[in-house]
Order: structure tokens, then sequence, then C-alpha cells
């Protein structure tokens, strides 16, 4: 058959179409997957993209939103070992935990309710063993937003391949399982959402000043050191004048259980003198990340508009290293290979870049975002691209990080669309583990 110059033009164009879609279609180009926390419909959202390897650019799986099931989805983190998303519902105080398939569609597994109420912040260790919850506020009576009650940290034992053998037990990923074994002839009975006990013996750690200070502190963020050793929670006083910030150190235990370690000075409280367990920082520390080498931790403070670094010490004492200031309101932050540092500034809508040496900050450059960024990331394989979740632009936006110097372009079609009101990113490497 003899085709004529149009013929020949459809021919040529739907054999490359067809050559592309097969490309695309055996994730060839797609190095990893962006889960997107949205929050203003009810149930909230997830929206998911796909990773260009080649330019960084994002792309809505096919099937992309899914639902969080619960409102105001705030926080969330992956397992890569296990495959699963964990989403913390805010007015639903609960996490739900979403296996990930190889495509990087969402399946709901299980869902716990946290110790608390108003979960704001969630990590799982590197090792992929405990997955920790903060909570706004603690299980007190009459303790609610208008009436508070200092918040929480709590951790959950994540469910092994070996432990979901078990007859009666839940699935890989789960958190919080215990079973209790069946009689001769049954099945063992397994429930979730068990909390692992820490040095108190309960199921969490009040956030609060010292035992006998009640003094309620506002809880911002966690960071768990890569090591797993150490864990790290911001806090402020709202209700002081101006707001004063702390930093709470916590000792994981072999566990998973947590020791605080107190790293406050001596104050006076209740007619007597006694050590203070926080650290006073700033005046509201929002965001912290560590590098991977768990020797300093990143901290930046909304209202100092600033950035400090700290050195963790061989008990996980953090001790503060530099300062230096960011654009107006920063809201979170990012590394990449432990030289830049990237800080989202919400109220300018532009993202900060620093390069780093022993701690110490240089500022880079500023680069614009879409409107309102509140959360930032890496890409999940750590080629070296960064993105920004736009609150109010209900947006993801993309950047391109020069390895020589930590300079951002935008990669290409940012900024890309998401649900209304983003609030929370993660990532997972397609089809592996991260570099």
């Amino acid at each position: 058959m003899k085709f004529g110059k149009v013929g020949q033009v459809v021919l040529v164009t739907a054999i490359a179409l067809g050559v592309a879609t097969l490309f695309t279609a055996c994730g060839t180009l797609t190095v990893g997957f962006l889960y997107v926390a949205t929050t203003k419909q009810t149930p909230g959202q997830m929206e998911v993209y796909e990773v260009d390897s080649e330019s960084g650019s994002l792309r809505t799986i096919p099937t992309s939103p899914f639902p969080s099931d619960g409102r105001n989805p705030l926080a969330e983190a992956v397992d890569v070992a296990s495959q699963n998303l964990y989403v913390a519902n805010n007015d639903d105080n609960n996490i739900v935990q979403f296996g990930i398939g190889t495509d990087g569609k969402l399946y709901p597994q299980s869902t716990i309710n946290t110790p608390g109420t108003y979960p704001l912040s969630l990590a799982v260790n590197s090792a992929g063993t405990y997955a920790y919850v903060v909570d706004t506020l603690g299980p007190v009576a009459g303790c609610s937003l208008a009436n508070p009650c200092p918040g929480l940290i709590a951790g959950y034992a994540i469910t092994s391949s070996s432990s979901a053998s078990t007859s009666g037990s839940n699935g890989v990923g789960s958190l919080g399982q215990v079973c209790s074994a069946g009689s001769s002839g049954t099945t063992a009975t397994c429930s979730l959402g068990n909390p692992v006990l820490n040095s108190n013996g309960a199921g969490y750690v009040s956030l609060q000043l010292s035992a006998s200070d009640q003094t309620v502190l506002t809880p911002t963020s966690m960071a768990v050191t890569a090591n797993g050793s150490y864990i790290y929670v911001t806090t402020y006083n709202a209700t002081s004048s101006p707001n004063q910030g702390y930093l709470f150190a916590f000792s994981v235990g072999s566990g998973g259980g947590l020791t605080p370690i107190p790293v406050g000075p001596q104050y006076f409280v209740n007619g007597q003198t006694t050590q203070m367990v926080p650290l006073p920082v700033g005046s509201k520390p929002v965001a912290l990340t560590g590098d991977s080498a768990s020797q300093y931790l990143y901290l930046v403070d909304e209202l100092a508009n600033q950035v400090e670094t700290f050195s963790v010490g061989s008990t996980g004492a953090p001790s503060a290293v530099a300062t230096a200031a960011a654009g107006d309101q920063p809201s979170s932050l990012a590394l990449f290979n432990d030289q830049y540092l990237y800080v989202a500034n919400s109220l300018d809508s532009t993202v900060d870049a620093y390069s780093l040496s022993s701690g110490n900050l240089t500022k880079i450059g500023t680069y614009a975002s879409s409107t309102n960024p509140v959360a930032i990331t890496v890409d999940p394989r750590n080629l070296g691209f960064l993105y920004t979740v736009n609150f109010l632009g209900s947006s993801i936006s993309g950047y391109k990080i020069n390895p020589s110097n930590g300079t951002l372009i935008n990669t290409q079609a940012s900024p890309y669309a998401s649900s209304a009101q983003p609030t929370a990113i993660s990532g997972i490497p397609h089809g592996g583990t991260a570099k």
C-alpha cells in the first residue's frame, strides 16, 4: 500500500505516539511519586504526581486524587521499606495507612486513632520500624482548642513482614499491632493503634516545660535523626509576650520508646528551682530537619524570620551553631546532599537557598514560588529537583538544583496544579530504594 504525504505524516505521528506511550507506560522516565495532601474538600484529598527523571516536571497519575479518608490532612510520612504512606487527618484525630502500588496508586489499609487530638506532624525512622506522631492536645479531661492543654508525642511499631505472617495479624505497615496468642486450635487476635511504652511507663510523652510546670506549649513540627537515635519536637508559648519557642529532645530506646533529654536551663517554678526540659529557642519555630550524618539540626522560626543550626551532641543534646536571615514567615525547609539548604517563605512566596559548611549557612539567592509555600521537599531519588507546596496558589512549584553551586531554575511547566489548599508533601522512589 502506498501512502500520500498526508497519510505518511499521520502514520509517522501515530508510530511516534505509540512509542512515546510505551516508553512512559514502562516507567523508564518516572523515577518517583510525590504525594500532596490537600484540605479544601471533605474528606481531604491526596494528589499523586509522577516525577520525570530528565526534566523534573510533574504529571498527575490518571486516577489522582485519592480520598485521605479524613478531614484536614496536615501531615504525611512514607515508609519506603514497606511501600506505605501514612496520612494524619487533623480534624479526625487519626492516621490512615495507604499501601502504594507500583504505579503510585493508593490503597487504604488501616486506620488508627492518635492518643490525643489534632495530629499535626508525622515521621518514620529510616529503618522503617517505628512511626511517630505529635498531637496538638493531650487526652486531658476538658481540654479543647478553646481550653488547651499540653500536646504530646507518641510512637508506634510498624508491622513487619514477619510479624504480619502471624495468623490473625494485620498487614505489613500497619501501626501499633499487638497480638494475643490464641488457645489451641484458635486464631490469634490482633489489635492496632497500641503506642509503644516510653520511659514514663505511658504510651505518650507530654510536651511540657517540666514535670511540675503545665504551661501550655503549642507543638509545630518533629524530626527523627537519620540514625534513628533521637527525635526533636518544636513548640512555642503563644501566651507569652513576646512568644517563646522551645526545642524538645528525646532519645529512642531499643523498643522505640522515648526518654526526654533535659536540655533547658535552671528556672524557678512553684517555689523551687528545677531544670527546664526543652531548650528555649527563638519565638515560633515551625519546622526542622536533620542531616544524613545525624550531626546537625536545621530549624526555621516563623516570627523571627530566620533559620538556625544546632549541632547534635553525643547524648542528643542540641547546641546552637549559627543563625541566618530568611524571608517573610519561613514555613518549611529541605536539605540536598547535606550541601545546600532550602527554606520556603510563606508570606513573601519565595525560596531561600543556602550553602552549608560545618553547620554554618551562607545565602546563595532567593527565588520566586507560587503563592504561600507551606511545605518543601527534594525529589524521592535525590536527583536534584526541589518542590514547594503552595497553599493559596493551589499548586506545586518545581526547581532544578545546580549541584555545583546550589542555585535554582524552574522546572518545565512549573507550577503544577493541585486540588485546593495543599498542605504537605512526601515522596517515594519508583521501583527501588532511594539513592
